[in-house]
């Protein structure tokens, strides 16, 4: 598997110093809120587990999923919600944690549904920030590291559902896409 990838971006040991970076913001900026983590799956899974180790806080945790990939390597620019979460908001601070911000559009979709079941409020953390592919008009609050407009894949990104297990972030060549 390692053979498919051109270059490592982010390492094992540089994305546990983010998570713990981040876990320690977020502890600090949730004193006191009623904490509710919402996992954007599939992608997220491997940041939120992370992430949610170093938030020293008592929080609930949720999932939702939503596609527009399909097996592709850009956005269809139509969401679907494929599971929901299972939570009522009422009262709580949502932190939305997604794997990469890339066009944001099915962040944006995802936060603008969730805003208008009455959380006290929502933010982003996102592992991953590719400000330059943004069209929606949407950003995070909390961002790991800046990556470049590579497809990338590794700790919970894919392609076509595969390579999410690789422990690091690395850009995939263009001949296994570009079939």
């Amino acid at each position: 598997m390692n053979k498919d990838i051109e270059k490592v971006l982010v390492t094992e040991e540089e994305l546990r110093n983010i998570s713990r970076k981040l876990g320690e913001k977020i502890t600090k900026d949730y004193q006191g809120k009623k904490l509710l983590i919402v996992g954007v799956l599939k992608g997220s899974i491997y940041f939120l587990t992370d992430l949610s180790r170093y938030i020293d806080l008592p929080c609930n945790i949720d999932f939702i999923q939503a596609s527009s990939y399909g097996s592709e390597t850009v956005s269809s620019g139509t969401i679907k919600i494929i599971k929901d979460i299972r939570d009522d908001l009422t009262g709580f601070d949502v932190l939305l944690v997604e794997d990469i911000l890339d066009t944001g559009r099915t962040l944006k979709h995802i936060h603008d549904m969730l805003s208008k079941r009455n959380p006290k409020s929502i933010a982003v953390v996102t592992l991953l920030d590719k400000p330059e592919r943004r069209v929606a008009d949407i950003s995070a609050d909390y961002i790991g590291v800046d990556v470049p407009n590579e497809f990338v894949v590794g700790y919970g990104l894919d392609y076509n559902q595969f390579y999410r297990n690789l422990p690091y972030i690395g850009i995939l060549k263009r001949e296994i896409y570009e079939k």
